[in-house]
């Protein structure tokens, strides 16, 4: 069990969190630029001292240790393969600082690399490998000192979007065989959804929000993580099924009593050029100020008394005639509508 208290004072920012991994988990830690995620990992690993708190494995305490007898392994963004040296030397490069004999030290590389699936470029050196190739030897380096915590800054963003498909697959069969803790730094929600057993978004410095990929995921609470998982968010006072924002009341699913958030996701947005019919009863007029490709989809982004993204077809945009400036009125089902305690 990783039992950590992470406080970590520059002029400008402080980072103050508490952090615990049990043995066997993948933590994913995710936040906006300049958050502190960077330097929560680099604290762990001893290379950016505490200003207060502490990391405890078990019964040890770490904080006071240097870099060189922490018993983590760690897979940086950029991977800092030696280039002089083979792939097979730069995994046995680890247990060799152990104090392991080179015989044995390359031995133990080479079964690693068999395991990541690089026997055949243990020769190579780490300018001929592809990207995929040198992500997985940095993995099977940081593995092969037997740590007790694993750090990964990133391990993916170097790659091309189909080898980062192949290669997240792999990544995610190896940290369900290391025994030990595991914390995941990114930026991407789908590879923490994909690799993470649990979520931690820090902001500022602080923890804004934790828990299981799905739970944050279908529950933001803050804008940040609203976007990270593709939802409009706000904070209301709910009276039952209805929910009162600043200038609107919404009708919702769930019925509730107090201050909640409330959110739905863009392709629940439906767009009309012209007051709908039937006067749906979460209805409202908005001034159009922005379109852009989402995907297969066009995102357009809703000014007014409830700013909004709504996601439609390129065929609906053509259909509506729609621009920046136009006025259109917005509409979001009911069902589609969901509260929580805030």
């Amino acid at each position: 069990m990783i039992d950590a208290h992470l406080v970590v004072r520059h002029p400008a920012f402080t980072l103050d969190m508490e952090l615990r991994i049990a043995e066997g988990e993948v933590v994913a830690l995710l936040g906006p630029n300049g958050a502190g995620k960077s330097t929560a990992l680099r604290s762990l690993a001893g290379l950016v001292p505490l200003s207060a708190g502490h990391i405890r494995v078990a019964a040890e305490e770490w904080h006071d240790r240097p870099a060189d007898r922490r018993p983590v392994g760690m897979v940086f963004q950029d991977y800092l393969l030696f280039p002089h040296l083979s792939a097979l030397d730069n995994v046995a490069f680890g247990p060799r600082c152990q104090g392991v004999r080179k015989r044995e030290a390359r031995r133990l590389a080479a079964e690693w690399l068999d395991r990541v699936g690089l026997t055949d470029q243990a020769g190579q050196r780490p300018r001929t490998l592809s990207g995929g190739q040198a992500q997985r030897v940095a993995l099977a380096r940081a593995l092969a000192v037997r740590p007790r915590l694993l750090l990964l800054d990133e391990p993916l963003s170097a790659l091309d979007v189909d080898t980062r498909r192949e290669i997240r697959a792999g990544l995610r069969r190896h940290l369900a065989a290391f025994d030990g803790a595991s914390l995941l730094v990114t930026h991407d929600p789908l590879d923490a959804m994909a690799l993470a057993d649990r979520l931690i978004v820090i902001e500022n410095g602080r923890v804004v929000q934790e828990g299981a990929p799905a739970h944050v995921a279908r529950h933001p609470r803050t804008e940040y993580v609203a976007r990270l998982v593709g939802l409009n968010l706000y904070r209301g006072l709910a009276d039952g099924h209805d929910v009162t924002l600043d200038r609107l009341t919404l009708n919702v699913a769930e019925s509730l009593s107090g201050e909640v958030f409330l959110a739905f996701r863009p392709s629940a947005v439906a767009l009309f050029r012209t007051r709908p019919d039937g006067s749906p009863r979460n209805l409202w007029e908005a001034t159009i100020g922005g379109i852009e490709p989402h995907g297969d989809q066009v995102r357009v982004h809703l000014d007014g008394p409830m700013p909004a993204s709504a996601d439609i077809t390129p065929a609906a945009l053509a259909e509506l005639g729609l621009a920046d400036g136009d006025s259109v009125w917005a509409a979001v089902k009911a069902t589609e509508t969901h509260a929580y305690p805030a």
